[in-house]
């Protein structure tokens, strides 16, 4: 059964349940008030009758029905009684409607509290069938009981009033009834409009295949609505965020969570942030943020992606090596090619002398730079990076020497990513520099040590020098002396990744002369 249809008839039932339990109520207390309103008006009536004089004397003559009767009869018509029944404490009747019952006993069998000198309601059958009667007792001068009256309305007479306002209540309840269905179908077409046509199995499987998406996503995702509250949250998220369950993010305001989030003033301008870097915590993320839009074009939310800087560099670092190493493999392919061939052409021309001098030649020059990497800078990365781009040199016919006085073992505490990004940028800086100075020598000088509380990299070059003037440009995202596109992004990334470490980064040069770049890391940061 669709949803639409359980909705109206949850709600068409309920209606009717709740229409006739009220319709029932409604007769229920009606008759119980009509009941107790009619019978106080009969002792009313009852009670006034018994203290008139008229009748208290009525019953010193000797026929007590000439006066009373008459007296009662007016009473019961200017009243709407049913009857008015004087009788003496015998139950002796002195005035009845059917003047042929006056002087025959009162039926019922409810005199005596009367006779006690109790005035009562009670609903018994009497002469002319069932009734509500009002019975009060007659005093004499002495205060004792000489007589009961008795004013009675019939239940059928009640009966009537009450089937009358019986048929109203139906009528409204039928009114009620068709509105309450026409409601409950345009209430079900409501919600069936606000999930968008969905059934509820449908609607669990999407909230189903919704969680099974946020758990699979790598990077923390956090909504909030327009009014800045979170509304979801995924397992990555809490982690970064340091939080163990949904409670403690779910229902709490953004800034109370991340106090520098930045969705709210994407929810004011409707545009979305990506790539942007930000703090949680004591950790660097790299986030994204999107606002929510519906139907209308109005913003009602906003959603933040974002992913820890360091699982980034990760990716970044096994990005790096692995281009280094295929740049090594191809300037070393490159260059042994060249070399197998003046080889081959040395043998061919019989110059066995000259082949072997350049074979041993070329042996301990490789051997030379990865033994010397090897032994003062162990780390692999670091190590890998340097024979990359002597292989580079090599094939570029630039002369890279890595001063032998260099030592670069304690960097157990220094982030590689960072430090590949350094060194890697600078050299080819001062490569690309060297290339253009259009002069034979083609030198690239790198020196490193990590004697003292700081790491110490420098690299000279023979390039052209830095014109004066761009000391405040050089370090700018775009900015580049050299031409061509695609380029100014090297040293950016230098400075970004010294601030990360908290190291600093100078350079010295001459017009046509070459330039010497420092740099200076703590080992331990401050």
């Amino acid at each position: 059964m669709k949803l639409q249809t359980k909705l109206i008839i949850i709600i068409g039932s309920l209606i009717i349940v709740v229409i006739v339990f009220l319709s029932l109520l409604f007769q229920h207390m009606l008759a119980s008030t009509l009941k107790e309103q009619i019978g106080l008006r009969a002792l009313n009536v009852a009670e006034s009758v018994a203290t008139v004089p008229l009748v208290r004397d009525a019953f010193q003559q000797q026929e007590p029905h000439k006066q009373i009767q008459p007296f009662a009869e007016m009473i019961r018509q200017k009243t709407g009684a049913e009857y008015v029944v004087v009788g003496n404490k015998e139950g002796i009747r002195y005035s009845h409607p059917v003047e042929e019952r006056i002087g025959k006993k009162m039926v019922g069998g409810d005199n005596e509290a009367v006779l006690q000198g109790k005035s009562i309601i009670s609903e018994a059958v009497g002469s002319l069938g069932p009734a509500i009667r009002g019975k009060a007792p007659i005093f004499d001068d002495n205060g004792q009981v000489i007589g009961i009256v008795s004013v009675g309305f019939m239940l059928e007479d009640i009966q009537k009033i009450v089937w009358a306002y019986t048929e109203k209540i139906l009528l409204f309840s039928i009114i009620a009834l068709l509105l309450g269905v026409i409601g409950s179908v345009l209430i079900a077409r409501m919600v069936k409009q606000s999930i968008h046509g969905l059934e509820p199995k449908e609607i669990g499987l999407l909230y189903q295949e919704k969680q099974a998406i946020l758990e699979a996503i790598r990077e923390g995702l956090i909504s909030v609505n327009q009014d800045g509250i979170v509304t979801m949250v995924n397992k990555t998220a809490m982690s970064i965020l340091g939080c163990e369950t949904e409670q403690h993010v779910l229902g709490k305001y953004i800034l109370h969570i991340i106090p520098h989030s930045r969705l709210l003033d994407v929810m004011k301008t409707g545009r979305a942030e990506y790539d942007v870097e930000m703090e949680i915590g004591e950790q660097t993320v790299i986030a994204n943020r999107i606002p929510i839009v519906d139907k209308n074009g109005s913003v009602i939310g906003a959603v933040s992606t974002f992913r820890n800087k360091s699982e980034l560099y990760r990716l970044a670092k096994e990005l790096s090596q692995v281009k280094s190493y295929a740049e090594a493999l191809r300037a070393q392919t490159h260059e042994f090619s060249n070399k197998l061939y003046v080889i081959s052409g040395l043998i061919q021309l019989e110059s066995y002398e000259e082949a072997l001098e350049l074979i041993t030649k070329e042996t301990n020059v490789q051997q030379d730079i990865v033994r010397f990497v090897m032994k003062e800078i162990p780390d692999p990365v670091i190590g890998g990076l340097l024979i990359g781009k002597f292989n580079k040199a090599s094939e570029l016919k630039i002369t890279f020497d890595i001063d032998r006085q260099s030592s670069f073992r304690d960097i157990s505490n220094i982030d590689r990513d960072h430090l590949v990004t350094i060194i890697g940028n600078i050299i080819d800086n001062a490569m690309e520099a060297v290339l253009e100075n259009g002069r034979e020598e083609k030198r690239v000088t790198a020196f490193f040590t990590d004697l003292g509380e700081d790491l110490i990299i420098e690299v000279e070059d023979t390039g052209i020098g830095i014109p004066d003037g761009l000391e405040f440009q050089i370090f700018s995202k775009g900015f580049s002396t050299k031409s061509g596109t695609q380029r100014g992004y090297g040293l950016d990334l230098v400075q970004k990744s010294l601030t990360a470490l908290q190291g600093h980064i100078t350079y010295h040069t001459e017009g046509g002369k070459g330039t010497v770049f420092t740099v200076v890391i703590p080992k331990r940061r401050r």
